[in-house]
């Protein structure tokens, strides 16, 4: 995966946004925080908004896109004025983040018997209120080995599609 010198990291959620924070504050990922526009993870899922926030500060080099999402569907439109400075990388974390959780806890089986989203699952099977919430996924990932790990486990039992990336292809 080729990766321009500047990059944003788009997060759809707080979840999303703790994973890789853990994952850039442990030097895990192929690119550093000090790479990334305003050096932090970005929460704007929008193509047009992002565009008018950061796109229009004139710069002259590629920017390399790269949202953190579990929808295969959303779109990120930019204007034809951008669409060739900018390269979008969809890392898909389908069906959701907090499968990252299920797998460390060794619960998988038991929730795909569950019939339940992954959030629903670690909210009642597990009893993790907090789910979705930064400060939650931060604690709870604290160790990057475990997340790691995680990560690793995710994609060995998950169906990927062809050309689709995932939270593996942005590790070092």
């Amino acid at each position: 995966m080729e990766l321009a010198k500047i990059k944003a990291c788009i997060c759809e959620g707080a979840a999303e946004a703790a994973i890789i924070d853990v994952l850039l504050d442990n030097d895990q990922l192929i690119f550093k925080r000090e790479e990334m526009l305003d050096e932090s993870v970005i929460r704007c899922r929008d193509g047009k908004t992002f565009e008018t926030r950061y796109l229009r500060k004139g710069f002259n080099d590629l920017i390399t896109v790269i949202r953190i999402l579990d929808s295969r569907k959303e779109n990120f439109k930019l204007s034809k004025a951008y669409e060739s400075k900018v390269d979008v990388i969809n890392i898909i974390t389908a069906p959701e983040i907090e499968m990252l959780i299920i797998f460390n806890e060794n619960k998988y089986n038991e929730f795909k018997k569950s019939g339940k989203k992954p959030s629903v699952f670690c909210k009642e099977n597990l009893k993790m209120p907090s789910v979705k919430s930064y400060d939650f996924v931060r604690e709870y990932f604290a160790n990057p080995v475990i997340l790691v790990q995680a990560i690793k486990k995710y994609n060995e039992i998950s169906k990927i599609r062809k050309g689709e990336h995932t939270l593996l292809d942005l590790l070092k």
